[in-house]
């Protein structure tokens, strides 16, 4: 299985991602995860993509692409992976198709995830109480729902033209979630 989670920040993608990489025995292979690997090694990606992270930015496309395009040559993608977080716009989505292509290994589906942003502020701001985020103040996550809303969403558009999308709520208890999107994406993994 190859696949992309798309959904607003807070909208669980992490979470379910993790139950889903087991259920399909893929690797789970999160942006922000490699964002916070660069930024605790001090590396000079971690450093570029902080400044843009603490303002609740999203990392430029040219340091995402390049962490992403290396990762997805390791050997533990060879049966497939789950993306969360990239790619974040259509620039992206392209990228993510070419390197895709250039492997004879495309895309088998979309998630999304969808949640109001009510819900989604309540529970970032639930989650900077828990793991002292410094990310989740309320200010930083309504300017990345923002973003979300004028960068990232337009991707929705394109992967349903491509006829990959799936949605699924967000809403709701994580096992009753993560039933209905493996329920969905049974339809694809044949």
């Amino acid at each position: 299985m190859r696949l992309v989670l798309v959904g607003p920040p807070g909208a669980g993608k992490g979470t379910q991602a993790q139950f889903l990489a087991e259920h399909f025995s893929i690797p789970h292979i999160s942006t922000g995860d490699i964002f916070r690997a660069n930024l605790k090694a001090g590396t000079d990606l971690g450093k570029q993509a902080q400044t843009f992270m603490d303002r609740g930015e999203l990392v430029p496309d040219s340091v995402t692409n390049e962490m992403v395009k290396d990762r997805l040559t390791h050997d533990d993608v060879a049966n497939g992976f789950i993306l969360d977080g990239f790619p974040r716009n259509v620039a992206q989505a392209e990228v993510l198709r070419a390197i895709l292509a250039e492997k004879k290994t495309p895309l088998q589906a979309v998630l999304e995830f969808s949640a109001p942003d009510t819900e989604i502020i309540a529970r970032l701001l639930q989650r900077a109480e828990i793991e002292k985020r410094v990310d989740d103040q309320e200010d930083v996550i309504k300017r990345r729902l923002e973003v979300y809303a004028e960068q990232t969403a337009p991707i929705i558009s394109f992967y349903r033209n491509e006829g990959l999308l799936i949605s699924v709520s967000a809403v709701g208890d994580i096992k009753d979630i993560t039933a209905s999107a493996i329920s969905a994406l049974s339809r694809v993994a044949q």
